[in-house]
């Protein structure tokens, strides 16, 4: 006498809740609207799968602790977030540097917020912020500059982003030009 398996048994299978006419789940994943199925009314648009932490059109990179990039050029990207290390080339709008972060490269930024540190070819045409726990050095190019309490920069600093002798003199750190005092030849 054979036994019949219940988990076999063809004729109580229910209905296919996934019906193969149209497209795929992924092809549905993605965007794209499937043809309509008998056991799908309609009326309920797939809506299409939005990439998460995106907002507005910005675009935005955010390297985590812990996280080493090197010998990349960073393109297309509104905020760079560095809480790792980042080794590379960019330009961008703003760049954000935690206090664990590190940058060692080349930036043309419109903000800069620096917390942690870095080192290397800093252009910042807009406003570079360099916080308590913040340490610049290198080339650095500005348009506004602030720098809390405890926050260090050092290396061949000048005003003006355009990089030009004639747009900004340069003048020596302890200078009477640079405290406001004229000198008569």
């Amino acid at each position: 006498m054979a036994l019949q398996s219940p988990f076999f048994n063809n004729n109580k299978r229910d209905p296919d809740p996934y019906p193969r006419q149209g497209l795929s789940p992924n092809a549905a994943a993605v965007g794209a609207t499937p043809a309509p199925a008998p056991s799908m009314p309609a009326s309920q648009p797939v809506a299409p799968v939005a990439a998460s932490g995106v907002q507005g059109g910005e675009s935005k990179l955010t390297v985590g602790p812990n996280i080493k990039l090197k010998g990349v050029e960073i393109t297309d990207c509104d905020t760079l977030v560095v809480e790792g290390s980042v080794e590379a080339t960019m330009d961008s709008r703003v760049i954000q540097i935690s206090e664990r972060g590190a940058f060692k490269g080349s930036a043309d930024i419109d903000v800069a917020e620096i917390r942690g540190v870095f080192d290397g070819n800093l252009t910042v045409r807009e406003k570079l912020v360099i916080y308590a726990t913040g340490k610049v050095s290198g080339k650095v190019r500005y348009g506004k500059l602030v720098i809390e309490e405890g926050g260090q920069l050092s290396g061949e600093i000048e005003f003006g982003t355009s990089g030009s002798a004639a747009s900004a003199p340069r003048v020596p750190v302890g200078s009477p030009a640079r405290a406001g005092l004229q000198t008569v030849a």
